[in-house]
């Protein structure tokens, strides 16, 4: 039977009241309760039995205060003693206001304690038991050294606890010791926040730990931790830091604002996080030395102040799922012997290389995606790293690099838009191509320098800036069913001494098809251009086709290859419905329909014998990306040639890479080139405003202008020219030339895409692949598109077909893990398999 014991000052409580509370405490027996009346009781209270002492009047309501020179105010020698709303204060705040001996237990409930540390020390090794310590709703603050320190073989478990204010470390875990902290709330340590030594184990959940001076998490030696929907906020160093061979997995964990490296994993330690984030790290977002391991699932790296994941020595990360966004160095450095694996992962916009191995690390990209870096992804190590199924997009400089010495496998990979080269092959380097693309980059598509031999097959090469292939001095290899299309300048350009093995290549719409330089060596097997055999040594005369630089063909063969590239005829009433099942674009319809009519008319009074009114063919087309220009400029070619009134009705696309020369005398046959691929058909010049710059000067595209207006004039009933960009720069190129607005007489708007409009696009993919999106995903969908931002990289209709990619890759990803996938699961699209709003 529990015997209560009341503490009162004298001359209250009544009779039996005790003046103190160790005489209560002595006087009580296991399991009694100790009621304290308010005031502040100067003392050390030795707690050598099972008792409970609490406020009378609740919380603040009872200070016991150490003697001064006392250790400490409580003293806990018993097990199952318990303090409930009573505030502890310390005579020095470097020593324990609260100190639990080995083999005791203590709970304190609703307590404050300020000016020292709790302090539990714990049996030396496991045969002497435990002490047990549970602080529930409590407030640690005002120590020095630590706040909270559990040594030995102590079980201890915080719930909704603060610790705060401690010049030192928040909490200190030495020995065999183990927390479970719930909730926790650390902040303003001048130490780490919390420190793990010896081989103690920690597991947090729902906690933060906020503006300690060193590491928000450190763990050392041999220790373990788990963490769980928790936070570190602003720590003086690292986010979370594990040395020795300390082990830690983080879930939904988020690391913000550390003054060094987010996560730092060293020695032999292993951390793994899942649906974790570091943010705006000081250094590193992720940093991995000596032997450690890292694995990151589903995780994301922003704006980190070095490269985002840096691995060194014999470091291994392998990352899942993963996004880096902004950063003021590489995305990913991997140096020395550190290996990294990078699968479906996500990096874009950082300062540097996305991908760069140097050293004789090795890297393995498989689905990954790079974009808007200043280069794509650099291989600079021989140990022999793999690229498979990755994109490289929008990148400043080049896309992909295997740089002198290095080796690399690259198979399925796509570069688009890079700023100058799509792949380079440096000097000496060991590279395979097993597929591909790299289309829209501003220099040429591959380079191959000196003393290099790749392997390539089967890469596609669309619209380079310059030659498709372009082999240095000294370089070979052997290229097997490549393709290059829309190249401005020769397909194929082959250096002094190179010795190329070409076999089964296709040179299709390009300004020539084969450069070569006195002394070089290549070697043809059964290649063509624009369907003609392509061979070397022959006079590069230029072919019935008009296009030069290829082996000139009989005159028989050159009809045969003008006849099978022919456009089959077409019926006009399925070309107008094909127009009107495009996704959005009402305005552009009802546009592109009154110029069929018109034209119906022209035709109709042509095969009259009356003369044909005044007509201007040639559109203007002002959108912004992704809008469908260029898919309503193939269609508009295949409705005039049904209409009769062009011949081929087929679309070159060219830009200003494509017309504009760089050097005097260039830039007029280089346009008239490009001009009369597109006889017959359609020329559709892709952002025709960079012809006419804000500021020209000398620049060459005045020239390009010039030859152009002549050009429509000469061949005016057998060309169309559409001239697309921006809506406000269209203006400015038309007024460029005097002859540009009398022959651009109308101009299409095409409209941004609604959210609507773009599910419908992303529908249309999805039936096109046979893939099905559920109701729930189409929902989402809806509000994906929605919140996404319409800035400067805003792509339309471009957008959302890479949102139908990554959503498949997601999709692969998930039925991968299953064990016998059904039909409907293979074509099902579900809503987790969307991307992530924030990883946009």
């Amino acid at each position: 039977m529990t015997t209560r014991h009341t503490v009162a000052p004298k001359g209250q409580g009544g009779r039996g009241a005790y003046r103190t509370i160790g005489e209560a405490v002595r006087a009580a027996s296991p399991g009694d309760l100790v009621v304290i009346a308010p005031g502040t009781w100067t003392e050390n209270v030795v707690l050598d039995r099972a008792v409970v002492l609490t406020a009378e009047h609740g919380r603040g309501s009872v200070v016991i205060a150490a003697p001064p020179g006392e250790a400490a105010a409580v003293t806990v020698d018993g097990p199952d003693c318990a303090l409930h709303n009573i505030t502890v204060w310390g005579s020095d705040a470097g020593l324990p206001a609260v100190s639990v001996s080995s083999g005791a237990g203590l709970v304190l409930e609703e307590c404050s304690v300020e000016g020292g540390r709790v302090q539990v020390k714990g049996p030396e090794d496991e045969e002497g038991g435990t002490t047990a310590v549970v602080l529930r709703r409590c407030r640690l603050e005002g120590a020095r050294l630590a706040g909270l320190h559990l040594a030995g073989g102590v079980r201890a478990r915080l719930e909704d606890t603060a610790v705060t204010g401690v010049d030192g470390t928040g909490v200190v875990l030495s020995g065999t010791a183990s927390l479970d902290a719930v909730r926790l709330r650390l902040e303003r340590t001048t130490g780490s926040g919390v420190r793990l030594r010896g081989r103690s184990r920690l597991r947090l959940t729902d906690s933060v730990l906020a503006g300690s001076g060193r590491a928000g998490l450190l763990l050392e030696d041999a220790t373990e931790a788990t963490a769980g929907e928790s936070r570190i906020e602003t720590p003086g160093a690292a986010g979370v830091h594990l040395t020795g061979s300390a082990r830690a997995e983080l879930t939904d964990c988020r690391i913000r604002g550390a003054a060094a490296s987010g996560l730092v994993v060293q020695e032999t330690a292993r951390l793994s996080a899942s649906g974790c984030s570091v943010a705006d790290a000081g250094a590193n977002g992720l940093l991995v030395t000596g032997s450690a391991e890292a694995d990151l699932a589903d995780c994301r790296i922003d704006r980190s102040a070095f490269s985002a994941v840096h691995l060194a020595g014999a470091a291994v990360g392998r990352l899942a799922d993963c996004r880096v966004r902004g950063g003021s160095e590489h995305g990913v450095h991997a140096t020395g012997e550190a290996r990294v694996e990078l699968t479906d992962c996500g990096i874009a916009d950082v300062a540097m290389t996305g991908v760069s191995v140097l050293e004789r690390a090795v890297a393995t990209l498989t689905g990954c995606r790079v974009a808007g870096t200043a280069a794509g992804i650099g291989i600079g190590s021989p140990a022999g790293s793999t690229v498979a199924d990755t994109t490289v997009t929008g990148t400043r400089e080049i896309g992909v690099q295997v740089a002198k010495g290095a080796a690399a496998a690259l198979a399925g990979i796509r570069i688009s838009g890079a700023g100058a080269a799509g792949l380079v092959v440096d000097e000496g380097a060991e590279a395979t191509v097993a597929g591909g693309r790299v289309e829209d980059c501003a220099g040429s598509g591959a380079v191959v320098w000196t003393g290099a031999r790749p392997e390539v097959t089967g890469l596609h090469i669309d619209r380079p800036g310059k030659n498709g292939l372009f082999l240095a001095e000294g370089a070979g290899g052997t290229f097997t069913g490549v393709e290059v299309t829309r190249a401005g300048f020769p397909a194929l350009h082959v250096a002094k001494g190179a010795d190329p093995l070409f076999r089964h290549c296709r040179i299709r719409d390009c300004a020539e098809a084969l450069g070569t330089d006195e002394g070089a060596e290549p070697v043809l097997e059964d290649c063509t251009a624009d369907g003609t055999p392509l061979t070397f040594g022959t006079p590069a005369a230029a072919p019935a086709n008009g296009r030069p630089g290829t082996a000139s063909p009989s005159a028989s063969a050159a009809k045969a290859a003008d006849d099978s590239d022919e456009p089959e005829e077409e019926n006009l009433e399925d070309l107008l419905g094909e127009l009107h099942e495009l996704v959005g674009l009402d305005r552009v319809k009802q546009d592109v329909g009154s110029l069929v009519k018109l034209m119906q008319t022209v035709r109709r009074r042509e095969e009259a014998g009356l003369p044909a009114p005044p007509l201007s063919r040639h559109l203007v087309f002002a959108g912004n990306p992704g809008t469908g220009k260029t898919t309503v400029a193939r269609l508009y070619g295949r409705l005039l040639k049904a209409l009769g009134l062009l011949r081929r009705g087929h679309l070159i696309e060219v830009d200003r890479t494509a017309l504009v020369g760089e050097y005097v005398g260039h830039t007029g046959p280089k346009t008239t080139a490009a001009f009369n691929r597109a006889l017959g058909g359609v020329l559709f010049i892709d952002e025709a405003y960079s012809l006419a710059p804000a500021f020209a000067g000398n620049d060459f595209g005045t020239e390009a202008v010039a030859t152009l207006v002549k050009l429509m004039e000469d061949h005016r009933d057998d060309v169309v020219v559409i001239a697309a960009g921006y809506p406000g720069d269209m203006h400015r190129f038309i007024g460029s030339n005097p002859g540009l607005a009398s022959r651009f007489g109308r101009t299409l708007l095409f409209e941004d895409y609604e959210p609507a409009e773009l599910v419908s696009i992303v529908e249309y993919q999805a039936a096109q692949h046979r893939y099905e999106l559920t109701p729930t995903a189409r929902t989402e969908l809806v509000g994906l598109f929605e919140a996404m931002p319409r800035g400067e990289g805003f792509g339309n209709g471009r957008s959302a077909r890479q949102i139908f990619q990554e959503t498949t890759e997601r999709q692969a990803q998930r039925v991968a893990e299953l064990a016998a996938p059904t039909p409907e699961q293979l074509i099902s699209l579900e809503a987790h398999d969307l991307p992530h709003p924030a990883a946009r």
